[in-house]
């Protein structure tokens, strides 16, 4: 049992690094993507409502399942050989599509609450497109922004768990193989879903200290 203890220790360093990876990259791509959706370019923004309504209606699951397998015949093909691709780096891929898609339609959001009269007067005072985004819409957008964040941080870090299906030895590897080897289900679950309580308890905290921190005084 004690070995599991360690394993477990070593499965929440990956489910962290996991989501962190794939969060950051998710919500880099979650701007571009959010950019593209309100270009003035219908083709541009066409594209980009294609990729958030078609991800957003797959199940997570199967997006995991198709980069895996996907990936590992296209590469497979590439090199003329067998090549199994990472699943780290397949769970990072999957999440950030996954992620990038969502946070992407809650940044437009985001930016269509913000007064036009804000952005009018930029230009107005001859700022460039980049600098209107960086200093008149990206810091409004994000305090709009972060309680549907808050939410969407919170499910990937759940959706993180899925990745155990191509064999990431993450917390809820853990817990499965723990619980078939010994069998005592309920002992690695309960501790499989303590640590993944305590990982969405940090990200609740963190961000409501970061909504106090951005809220608006007098609001």
């Amino acid at each position: 049992m004690d070995g599991f203890v360690v394993q477990f220790v070593n499965g929440l360093k990956t489910t962290v690094l996991l989501a962190l990876v794939s969060g950051a990259l998710g919500m880099a791509l979650g701007l571009l993507a959010a950019a593209g959706r309100l270009s003035r370019w219908r083709a541009v923004s066409a594209a980009v409502g294609f990729y958030t309504t078609i991800i957003r209606g797959v199940p997570e699951l199967i997006i995991i399942l198709l980069i895996y397998f996907g990936g590992t015949v296209a590469i497979s093909a590439f090199f003329g050989r067998y090549v199994e691709v990472n699943a780290f780096l397949a769970g990072v891929v999957s999440l950030t599509v996954v992620f990038g898609a969502y946070t992407a339609e809650i940044f437009r959001g985001a930016v269509l609450s913000i007064p036009a009269g804000q952005i009018e007067a930029a230009r107005s005072l001859g700022l460039h497109p980049w600098q209107t985004w960086l200093l008149v819409i990206l810091p409004q957008m994000l305090r709009i922004a972060l309680p549907a964040l808050a939410n969407q941080w919170i499910s990937l870090v759940k959706e993180t768990s899925l990745i155990s299906i191509v064999g990431l030895t993450d917390i809820m590897r853990v817990a499965a193989i723990g619980a078939g080897s010994l069998r005592a289900p309920l002992t690695f679950y309960l501790a499989a879903s303590a640590l993944y309580l305590a990982l969405t308890s940090l990200a609740l905290v963190i961000f409501n200290l970061l909504e106090r921190r951005f809220a608006v005084p007098g609001r």
